[in-house]
Formats: C-alpha cells, structure tokens, sequence
C-alpha cells in the first residue's frame, strides 16, 4: 500500500474519474490510476482566507510565508540567483532569509516551517530519505491535501530553479542561442520541412 491511502474511487469527483479512465485507456498505466486518487487528496476549491496569499500561489492551501520560505530555500539548492534575490511575501524578512541555508540550525522556525523545509532539502539532494518516519511527522501538523501541495510545490520548484541555474540568466558571454522571432511559441515540424536536416 502507498504511504499515503488513495482516496476510493467512489470519493472523486466524477470529471477526475473520466480524465483517469481516459488517460488508462490511451496507453497510461494502471499505477497512475493510484497515483492519481493521491493527488487527488488536493483538489479542492475553498482557498483559504488568511490575509497571506502568495501571489504566485494565490489557490495554495499552504501560507504565503511558507511558501516564500521554500522558493527561496530551493532557488538556493537549485543555484537559482534570480529567484534567490527575489522577495514576494513581506513576512520573509532579510533575518528570515539568512539562515535558509542551514534551516536545521534555526531556533525560530515553527515545526511546520520546520518540516516543510526539511521535506524540501530531502526532495532536492537525496529523496529516498523521505521514508515512513517523514510522512508520519508531515501528518503531525499538516493535513494530507497540504501534505500533496507541499510536494507537488516541491517537486516543481526545484525543477525550475534548476532548469533556470542552467540558463545562466547573469551570464556576460555571448548567448548559445541568439534571439530569433520565427522561433517564439513553435514546433520544429512547424518550422522547418518534414525530414530538413534530419532532426525530426
């Protein structure tokens, strides 16, 4: 059984299961079917009303503050120097900032604040670290659709600070690739004749 129950079947509204059928039906795994009923713990439509929306998140069940805290935290990890000299949440002081790097190490932080950030150094260096004992200290003080968002987030912050490390984006050479209009919003096939350059 996964770490997380998946919610029965009978408990999803009935659009997530039509798009599960029909992603199985066209090629996709049984197991997604599973994964599924587990993300599906964070669909949800009530956002909450706590003053401390993160504009990037606006729908995010997790705080505002939270949130910034894990940005910043995986643009470090991720060597993301934009996103780590950005500061979109008031509450995310300098102070606040400076011991990111070594969240283990500060006093101050609230246990979710806490976990979310240990969670978040796991998923970034070595995720098989993230085993039962992670998961039932997650649920001590986070509800399971936070639990889903928390990683989700995760997952696709450190992707991007990732992927934007690699871009160079403070970089004073010359660009690998220049600017081309023709290239803005389309496909190779769209662009060039079927078969030009053997590249399909």
């Amino acid at each position: 059984m996964p770490r997380i129950e998946p919610l029965p079947w009978e408990a999803l509204p009935a659009r997530e299961r039509q798009r599960m059928e029909h992603s199985i039906t066209n090629g996709g795994s049984p197991a997604d079917k599973t994964a599924t009923r587990i993300l599906a713990y964070a669909l949800h439509d009530h956002v909450p009303d706590d003053g401390d929306r993160h504009f990037n998140y606006p729908r995010h069940l997790l705080s505002g503050k939270l949130l910034e805290m894990l940005r910043i935290r995986s643009a470090q990890l991720g060597g993301c120097e934009p996103c780590m000299d950005a500061r979109k949440v008031d509450s995310v002081t300098e102070d606040v900032v400076a011991c990111l790097i070594s969240p283990s190490l500060r006093g101050d932080l609230s246990v979710r604040e806490a976990r979310a950030l240990e969670f978040l150094d796991m998923l970034a260096t070595d995720h098989h670290k993230i085993d039962d004992a992670v998961y039932r200290g997650l649920s001590e003080v986070f509800t399971t659709a936070e639990i889903i968002e928390l990683g989700s987030t995760c997952g696709h912050m450190i992707g991007t600070h990732r992927f934007i490390h690699t871009l160079d984006p403070y970089g004073d050479g010359d660009p690998v690739i220049g600017y081309d209009p023709a290239q803005v919003g389309v496909t190779w096939a769209e662009l060039n004749d079927a078969g030009l350059n053997g590249a399909e």
